[in-house]
């Protein structure tokens, strides 16, 4: 046993080694573009793109949403209706929520 210590003490007094190992340490924790750095720029850019698709399926919803309120005035009454609570003077709203309260967008729930 004490043979392997002295096997690994001689290993760690090369200084081709140490200068190794060193460089690896530097470059993984301290450098200013380090191997932690880099992962956390490249788990932010998944994140990012992520994002930038949900907003141009989104941007895509809306858009087609305009052209049909732009082509179809009776949808138009619809989109008030339901997105604002619009309503006529002898008519009663009536909103539903969900468990957590939070409202039920009844434009953006598809019927399967």
């Amino acid at each position: 046993m004490l043979e392997h210590l002295k096997k690994i003490a001689k290993i760690f007094r090369n200084k081709y080694f140490s200068v190794t190992l060193f460089f690896i340490g530097w470059i993984t924790f301290f450098d200013q573009t380090s191997i932690i750095y880099d992962y956390h720029l490249a788990q932010k850019e998944r994140q990012l793109k992520a994002q930038k698709k949900y907003y141009e399926k989104q941007t895509q919803v809306v858009t087609e949403q305009l052209k049909e309120l732009q082509t179809n005035p009776a949808n138009l009454e619809k989109f008030a209706r339901e997105k604002y609570f619009m309503k006529k003077s002898n008519e009663d709203v009536y909103v539903f929520v969900d468990k957590n309260n939070h409202l039920l967008d009844t434009l953006n729930t598809e019927i399967k």
